[in-house]
């Protein structure tokens, strides 16, 4: 359907402390791959600030399991002046959590923090001239030049969504978390229950709007909230998990241990699939700032170093139904993907060579400090495997521990090691986050305003803008090979494969959607 028209118109026997049920209809059990770090869906990329944002907030847009974006806080949008002019019309009836009501000023503001620090977003608004709100129910978006993806960045479900919220927020400094949750969200975020490292507590919004019309899908469609209470256990321990999972005492667990999936697989009570069909990448990310990684060619030596089939073993097991290698600079088996360059990774692997080519590169023992998370057991693995490497090519390592929580505040810090700073840290993306360079969030090369890591690359950058003007796929893809090239160059980070992970939650639930985690449309039967 032409854009235009279709925006118009749419048994382990473990001991462990009981979690009370309570009644069981109203209340579900959740618990996310780590703590709830920050609630700034902005501030961070961290996929539990974004499963966060999506039951605080509402978006404008949303996106379906088809990769399709629809109206969602939006009843409509139109184009105008040849594509250099949006105009978004709200749907009627939106209230924050506050009781005042959201108006397009609250939105045109929301949309101008976003942009600061989104990918997607920094490119909309190079694009962008004015945000502005003619009145209560419309913003109007004018462009330098013809946008078309613009409901697209609104809506896009990987981090970071454009949560949006009160203009007295959204006014707030994106590079200074808004700690205040007032959204327009299906769900109330509970500050008063919340016991950091233990539980996050979300209540039924009872004044929220769902769309009239449509099919809940992804983001898109009517967020029903049929649940009246949304808790968050924050359980370390994956057996102590699995055991309350077969107790019938947690819900959900989204992100199993591979080793403990056979286990599921056996209890009738229990189901387990994967809902997330494009999977995940895991990566290895440099600090670009500070020696040893400002040197490109000691990030390039690197590349010879890294076996991703050994990353993929020790992240979910030599089952290679769970994983997929080579897997290069955009997600594998999507229309950018290529083989360009690949032989970077999938040639003989020599740590000899490594050594000589650091060497070579002007490595001189630089201390490495890479940062190992101990409560998810999967980025812990991907650390490890760095950390064993790296000393095998002779680098100065010293992996310093802590939990996910930490890390995230950790890796923001650009000082030198010294000074409390970082090397390296590992982490994963949905594999929808990389089958483009809008979502891309690791491909940006624009220095400090780029996410941890701060790369600088001003090819990419030229590759990247030119990639949002391509007229057609098949332009897209030349970029796209020209970008993965450029990117074995540059070395922003290492891909280190893709990986499936099942979730599992008690087969009474109904109504779990694809894609990330959200929580409105499930029942108990």
């Amino acid at each position: 359907m032409h854009r235009r028209r279709f925006l118009i118109s749419s048994g382990a026997a473990l001991a462990m402390p009981t979690i009370a049920r309570g009644e069981a209809a109203q209340v579900l059990k959740f618990v996310p791959q780590a703590d709830l770090a920050v609630l700034d869906p902005v501030w961070t990329t961290t996929y539990q600030s974004r499963d966060h944002g999506f039951l605080v907030f509402d978006t404008l847009f949303g996106l379906d399991s088809q990769f399709e974006t629809q109206p969602q806080m939006a009843e409509g949008a139109v184009s105008e002046d040849g594509g250099k002019t949006w105009r978004i019309t709200l749907r009627p009836d939106l209230t924050f959590h506050d009781g005042s009501k959201v108006m397009a000023r609250d939105c045109a503001a929301s949309i101008r923090r976003w942009g600061a620090r989104d990918g997607f977003g920094q490119a909309l608004m190079a694009a962008t001239d004015e945000i502005s709100a003619p009145d209560d129910k419309t913003i109007v978006v004018r462009l330098k030049y013809p946008f078309p993806l613009l409901p697209d960045a609104l809506g896009k479900t990987p981090p970071s969504m454009c949560p949006i919220m009160p203009e007295r927020l959204a006014m707030t400094d994106p590079y200074k978390q808004v700690t205040e949750m007032v959204g327009s969200g299906p769900y109330r975020y509970k500050a008063d229950e919340r016991v950091a490292g233990s539980l996050v507590v979300y209540e039924r919004n009872t004044k929220y709007v769902p769309r009239p019309n449509g099919t809940p899908d992804g983001t898109t469609g009517p967020k029903i909230a049929h649940i009246d209470r949304i808790e968050w256990h924050i359980i370390p321990d994956p057996a102590t998990v699995a055991a309350a999972v077969q107790r019938g005492e947690i819900d959900w667990w989204l992100v199993p241990q591979a080793d403990l999936l056979p286990l599921l697989r056996k209890q009738r009570s229990v189901k387990v699939e994967n809902i997330v069909p494009t999977g995940f990448i895991a990566t290895m990310r440099f600090n670009q700032l500070n020696p040893p990684f400002d040197n490109p060619a000691i990030r390039r030596a690197l590349l010879g170093a890294v076996q991703q089939s050994d990353y993929m073993i020790g992240m979910v097991g030599a089952d290679e139904d769970l994983w997929r290698v080579p897997c290069g600079y955009f997600t594998p088996n999507t229309p950018l993907a290529s083989d360009v360059g690949m032989e970077a990774i999938t040639s003989k692997r020599d740590l000899a060579k490594v050594r000589r080519d650091l060497d070579a590169a002007g490595y001189k023992g630089e201390k490495v400090v890479v940062l190992t998370p101990t409560d998810i057991a999967s980025a812990k693995a991907l650390a490890d495997i760095t950390a064993d490497t790296l000393k095998h090519a002779g680098m100065n390592v010293d992996a310093q521990t802590m939990d996910w929580a930490t890390l995230v505040g950790r890796r923001a810090k650009m000082d030198p090691v010294e000074q409390g700073g970082w090397s390296i840290f590992h982490t994963s993306w949905s594999g929808l986050d990389q089958i483009n360079p809008a979502g891309h969030i690791f491909l940006r090369a624009n220095g400090k305003a780029a996410s941890p890591g701060w790369p600088t690359s001003a090819k990419l950058e030229a590759l990247r803008d030119a990639w949002f003007k391509a007229p057609d796929l098949a332009a897209q893809q030349v970029l796209a090979r020209q970008l993965q090239l450029q990117a074995f160059q540059d070395v922003p980070y290492i891909p280190l494969g893709q990986y499936f992970q099942p979730t599992a939650y008690q087969s009474n639930l109904t109504g779990v959607l694809p894609g990330n985690p959200v929580f409105w449309n499930i029942r108990r039967s």
